[in-house]
């Protein structure tokens, strides 16, 4: 056990104050032509923000989910993120700089994943960025169908739905939506998506150099939060078929889809997960679906919700209709999604 964590201690950091700022530094050198970076606000903010006429999406959270949220700002999703410290929500004063930033004139939509600080920040936020005149609207994430509250929420918490209202609300506004209409596409995707996590190991952040929890080398974490937090229960691990069959069962029972109804299933790693055991599990869940006369027409796997290098998975399904699917296949072009462009 010694050696497992000794080997999970070894991060490539200078000081851990600066990770921040110095992986934002970087995203903005790699991405000159998508991004550029406020290093005085810490912000991500989409090259040409604000755009006249078109309605700004602002999402932010904890910073060691990357490529959430700053990997995916550019064209077809955000206009802005706001990066915390690590697993920390980032402060009013960032998200009304964002706000400000990307108001194009017809008002700003927040992306808020359902955690307490996030929250609470961020309904600070758009009191005051109205006081300033730029109209605000607020979509409150939380489609985490394994436990109702949690360490760091009341309620259920956001998860992997959060790409996928980024990018289908970013696809609305890109076409011209109002701020309604872009408020509305956000919240349909949340109340039609839902998803389950597993982890496998824990992570471990920079300024701890310890792992956040303890878990045994023959244990999962079963309905685990991106944070660590704990699941539904602690229980030895099993075959993959098995796992996925459990996390299918609690995704659809609780989304409880119409049949024939399609869906996007959308595979995430949670940042130590080889791609290989990424597809075995969409494999895993393409059968398990089928099983039910289900059948994901679109599909997502990958790292996009990451909790630094834990191991292990989650699984998010979007019942999908034509509105949005369309807006789903629309062009995007950010660091970390890009396709029809």
């Amino acid at each position: 056990m010694s050696a497992v964590v000794t080997t999970a201690l070894k991060k490539f950091v200078n000081d851990p104050a600066d990770v921040v700022a110095e992986s934002l530094s970087g995203l903005g050198a790699a991405h000159p032509d998508l991004v550029r970076i406020d290093l005085a606000n810490r912000l991500v903010l989409r090259k040409d923000a604000p755009v006249a006429g078109k309605v700004g999406l602002v999402s932010g959270g904890g910073s060691g989910h990357e490529p959430l949220h700053g990997g995916f700002v550019g064209a077809g999703m955000l206009d802005a993120a706001c990066p915390g410290e690590i697993f920390t929500s980032p402060v009013p004063d960032q998200m009304v700089a964002a706000t400000k930033a990307v108001d194009g004139g017809v008002g700003v939509l927040h992306i808020v994943k359902n955690y307490t600080g996030d929250v609470m920040n961020f309904r600070l936020a758009a009191e005051l960025a109205e006081d300033e005149g730029v109209q605000v609207e607020s979509v409150l994430t939380n489609d985490d169908v394994a436990v109702e509250d949690s360490l760091y929420t009341a309620g259920r918490r956001g998860v992997g739905v959060t790409v996928l209202v980024e990018k289908i609300a970013g696809a609305k506004a890109e076409a011209g939506g109002s701020l309604a209409e872009v408020a509305a596409v956000a919240r349909k995707v949340n109340e039609r998506g839902r998803s389950f996590g597993v982890a496998l190991t824990s992570c471990v952040t920079p300024a701890a150099g310890t792992p956040t929890f303890e878990i045994g080398p023959d244990e999962m974490e079963f309905g685990v939060g991106i944070h660590g937090e704990p699941g539904r229960r602690r229980e030895k691990l099993r075959p993959a078929a098995e796992i996925v069959a459990e996390m299918t069962e609690a995704v659809v029972g609780d989304l409880d889809p119409d049949p024939g109804t399609p869906l996007l299933a959308f595979v995430n790693g949670l940042g130590g997960t080889p791609l290989i055991e990424l597809y075995l599990v969409h494999n895993e869940l393409t059968r398990q679906l089928a099983d039910r006369g289900l059948e994901a027409t679109r599909s997502l796997v990958g790292n996009y919700i990451t909790s630094l290098e834990m191991a292990g998975v989650s699984i998010t399904l979007l019942a999908l209709d034509d509105e949005l699917t369309a807006l789903w296949d629309a062009p995007v072009h950010t660091p970390a999604l890009r396709w029809g462009v």
